[in-house]
């Protein structure tokens, strides 16, 4: 039977899908205009919490799972605060972490206020919708597990980036603060 949660899984495994193929498009003309990726090798553990995550929603909750329509209320709104992000960071967004020493810092959008807006969506998302599924299992072992490839993540991000904003790696202030 297909449910709440299968019909969600499908629509955001099509929504990251689009994004991929724009974050794809992104990065490879930032390599060609002398970007340089930093920090793939965790990028496979990214793909397999998500990746796991849309699959235990697809095949794990059960289709008549009860929904919480105000928690999923939250993440639409978190949906469209990812898609100011990444209008935001225009021709900069990518999945990866692409570094260009002449290029601007984006300081527009949510980056007037949050360093890492993309992070605190799928930070909240993950947990969000496994609990507007009733599904607080998942919401806590995703989001953890999301967290914990975020923590790494950002590190590496910060300190790339730390020469733009001419503060040392080591001094720079907590990734998610304003």
């Amino acid at each position: 039977m297909i449910g709440a949660p299968q019909l969600l899984a499908l629509w955001l495994a099509l929504q990251r899908g689009a994004e991929l193929l724009l974050a794809r498009r992104n990065t490879r003309r930032l390599l060609a205009q002398g970007g340089r990726e930093v920090g793939s090798r965790h990028y496979p553990a990214i793909v397999a919490v998500h990746a796991g995550w849309l699959l235990c929603l697809a095949f794990l909750v059960p289709a008549d799972a009860p929904v919480l329509w105000p928690l999923l209320a939250v993440f639409f709104a978190l949906q469209a605060a990812r898609i100011w992000v990444i209008a935001s960071l225009g021709p900069f967004w990518t999945t990866r972490i692409i570094t260009m020493p002449d290029a601007p810092l984006v300081r527009r959008g949510p980056f007037r206020w949050v360093r890492h807006p993309n992070y605190l969506v799928v930070a909240l998302e993950i947990p969000v919708l496994s609990l507007a599924l009733d599904q607080a299992g998942l919401a806590a072992l995703f989001g953890i597990a999301n967290l914990l490839v975020l923590r790494h993540r950002i590190r590496i991000e910060d300190a790339a980036l730390a020469p733009r904003r001419n503060v040392p790696a080591t001094e720079q202030p907590p990734a998610m603060a304003p």
